[in-house]
């Protein structure tokens, strides 16, 4: 039986497993310590240096509200907290983190509920993305309707799947476009358009089925009547985002570039983002569907390799050619190597052949032209593209039990490693084959 694809993720360009054994199914953090997760850094910290380094451990903390509130207790700005990457709210997370100009008697007596710090050491270099090569995830799927013996048997199966693919597809997950409300790339298809007034109505009041009944019909309202001062009345103070676009329309009507600019350049830019993200998706399942290998090069193939750190470097990428693209599958199959595809912007280098082909075929296919990329409007989120490695190697293994938070249910605690920029739930896909809600 195949595997059928929840309507969530064909909407953000994923149509396909690689692996075609049924799911497992069930449900993920019913409890935060269901998702555990460990930085990945080849750090060694001294015993001197003007940074006090720290392993930070996290329970249901999201990592800004952390750092603001420890900078509160702490009497200190948050400036002087580095950490490398932030990490999943709803999980038990361990991370490093330094904090400047600080002494070890100054944390002697430091509590938060559900923090836990350890000192490591002292460095004079604070702590930041470069330090973060990855993360180590320990994974409970719970509310499993299958014996442990039978999950085992399912692991097992896609599992070897995985493995023979040399790992899974490296999609963007709902995370990139948003579960409940998967809205950011259909923003980023208008601004591209420049259509800016429907990319910034899509944005404040397009409902999702699955909103609470009156966020839908707050957003249904506005969509309609485009009635910002009643929106402002209507929408939940969470919402703050929306409210704040909608204020700025109501000041300076019919400025709809400039209701985006109360938005920070990150978040303005994640539309663009989310919509090569689509792209880059679409692309990955086109090359399955047409039997292109994503362990190993073709010709045409653009290739990236492993930088120090043992990361894809896509500053360094190289066209594979007839004379060279057996030696090239030779780094792959070391993994020193990596096959990429394009997050196309108005710089994006397009492989060339049959690779090439496709790439080309899923770009045309929006009518869209490179030079779109430059938002005129608002030329703060314009993109030059880049490549993305289209294989996630990583090697999974998994336990069974008895479920004890739901009696004659089975749970798996699945356990793998992925290189920072990649998200977990891409693997775990594979093995549930679920609504992306439930992985949320």
């Amino acid at each position: 039986m195949i595997p059928i694809i929840p309507e969530i993720e064909k909407k953000m360009g994923i149509d396909l497993y690689c692996t075609h054994t049924e799911g497992i199914g069930g449900v993920l953090r019913q409890e935060p310590e269901d998702f555990i997760v460990k930085e990945i850094t080849n750090r060694e910290e001294g015993d001197s240096g003007k940074n006090l380094i720290l392993e930070l451990t996290k329970t249901n903390w999201d990592t800004h509200h952390l750092v603001r509130d420890m900078s509160r207790k702490l009497g200190i700005s948050q400036k002087r907290i580095g950490f490398a990457g932030t990490k999943d709210k709803r999980a038990k997370t361990t991370q490093k983190i330094s904090i400047y100009d600080m002494s070890e008697e100054d944390i002697e007596n430091f509590y938060i509920k559900d923090v836990e710090l350890k000192v490591i050491g002292r460095s004079d270099r604070s702590i930041g993305l470069g330090d973060l090569y990855g993360n180590e995830f320990i994974i409970t799927v719970r509310d499993i309707d299958a014996s442990p013996d039978e999950l085992k048997k399912i692991l097992n199966e896609i599992t070897d799947e995985i493995l023979k693919f040399r790992g899974v597809p490296n999609f963007f997950g709902v995370q990139r476009f948003g579960a409940v409300r998967p809205v950011t790339h259909m923003v980023g298809e208008q601004l591209l358009k420049g259509d800016i007034e429907k990319a910034a109505l899509i944005y404040i009041a397009r409902s999702f089925p699955d909103e609470t009944d009156d966020v839908k019909e707050a957003r249904d309202y506005v969509w309609e009547t485009k009635d910002f001062a009643e929106g402002l009345k209507i929408y939940p103070l969470r919402l703050r985002y929306e409210r704040a676009m909608m204020h700025y329309l109501i000041e300076n009507p019919g400025d709809y570039a400039g209701s985006f600019s109360v938005l920070s350049r990150n978040i303005s830019k994640m539309f663009i983002h989310a919509y090569q993200s689509y792209m880059f998706n679409r692309i990955i399942c086109k090359r399955i569907e047409q039997g292109l290998p994503l362990d190993k090069a073709v010709k045409g193939d653009i290739v990236c390799f492993k930088n120090k750190e043992g990361l894809p470097d896509t500053a360094k990428l190289q066209k594979a050619t007839e004379d060279n693209v057996s030696g090239m599958n030779n780094l792959l199959k070391r993994g020193r190597a990596f096959v990429t595809g394009p997050l196309i912007g108005y710089k994006s280098e397009f492989a060339s052949d049959e690779p090439g082909e496709l790439e080309l075929a899923v770009f045309s296919e929006t009518g869209f032209k490179t030079d779109d990329f430059k938002i005129k409007d608002i030329p703060k989120i314009d993109s030059k593209g880049l490549r993305r490695e289209i294989l996630l190697h990583c090697e999974p293994g998994f336990e069974t039990a008895e479920d004890e938070l739901n009696p004659g249910k089975s749970k798996a605690t699945i356990k793998f490693s992925l290189p920072k920029g990649s998200y977990a739930t891409t693997v775990l896909r594979e093995y549930m084959k679920t609504d992306p809600l439930k992985m949320s």
